[in-house]
């Protein structure tokens, strides 16, 4: 590898937990790891800006495809996603590494699985950055019984029938259900009675300016291959998630934390997301955390590339200082 460069992106299968994970790898081995959990529907190839400017930096970037994408395993049944399972994939791809600790970077799911992570084993992780999902405390009842409220039209709501989602995404061909998705920009994700969610979401007519169309026929190529059964699986675990976390119940984040959100992220503005940042909650359950709202939406760490980049990286200079000094 030259020095100084990033060097070349590095693929390969690991077999742990029980399945069979594929990592994308970049910069020195022996450098400090990174590890970055892509969120829904997506793959390692989101966190390409990223991987690219940490391994220039001297990290270790590893962003596996979690199970249920890409070129990783996708077990058939429901209950196969829950926290414990897809932490338990993190914490065997560590062992696998022989790493004792890693800072862990998430991004929508990926960041629900990366704040888990630290909750079940805080021993293993350095800090934590997540994009778009602050942690929550557990709810006081099911997930599925709070979304109800939101009526058949809400998309989490839509996406917990088995078959459904993937009934009426086949409607569509694969690059434009991943269109749909990455060009959201609404308000509310609830479709009208009577309308599946896909058929209301709107593909923008133009090219993502963050996303050639050669990157986007690579993610769908993906999904052509793999479906969307496992992705979804990760919605229709949400109440098992909520039965088998009990036991953290009201248990807070220890480790330091970084959260960053788009100001026009349809998942900051809504779910009483900002108020829970403005109004200190987030931080009451977070005692260690900054906060950084971007210009920006909610696939952030490709739209704004560059400002993500160099939040991760200013953060990880102010934990390797702080870790100097004790």
């Amino acid at each position: 590898m030259e020095s100084g460069g990033a060097g070349e992106v590095r693929h390969w299968n690991a077999d742990v937990n029980g399945v069979s994970l594929h990592v994308a790898e970049q910069g020195p081995a022996a450098g400090p790891a990174v590890l970055l959990l892509h969120g829904f529907p997506e793959l390692w190839l989101s966190w390409r800006h990223q991987m690219a400017a940490l391994a220039a930096r001297g990290f270790r970037a590893l962003a596996p495809d979690l199970r249920g994408y890409g070129d990783s395993d996708a077990p058939a049944d429901p209950a196969a996603y829950t926290m414990l399972h897809v932490v338990g994939d993190v914490v065997a791809l560590l062992d696998h590494l022989r790493l004792p600790k890693v800072v862990v970077v998430g991004h929508d799911w990926g960041a629900q699985v990366a704040w888990h992570f630290c909750l079940f084993r805080p021993d293993r992780v350095r800090a934590v950055v997540a994009l778009g999902i602050p942690f929550f405390p557990r709810s006081p009842r099911p997930m599925a019984e709070m979304f109800a409220a939101r009526g058949d039209g809400f998309y989490i709501t839509q996406f917990q029938e088995p078959g459904r989602a993937e009934k009426a995404f086949a409607r569509y061909d694969v690059a434009t259900v991943l269109k749909k998705f990455y060009s959201l920009q609404l308000d509310d994700l609830a479709a009208p009675p009577g309308v599946e969610i896909i058929d209301f979401f709107e593909a923008s007519s133009s090219p993502l300016p963050w996303m050639t169309e050669e990157e986007l026929g690579q993610y769908a190529e993906k999904f052509q291959k793999s479906g969307f059964t496992g992705p979804l699986n990760y919605y229709r675990a949400m109440d098992t998630n909520w039965r088998l976390t009990a036991p953290w119940h009201g248990a807070k984040i220890t480790v330091p934390a970084k959260f960053i959100g788009g100001e026009k992220d349809v998942g900051v503005e809504s779910f009483g997301v900002k108020r829970y940042i403005e109004s200190g909650g987030f931080k009451s359950n977070v005692p260690d955390l900054e906060v950084s709202i971007i210009e920006g939406h909610h696939f952030l760490q490709q739209e704004q590339a560059e400002r993500v980049n160099s939040e991760i990286l200013s953060f990880l200079d102010k934990l390797s200082g702080e870790e100097a000094h004790n």
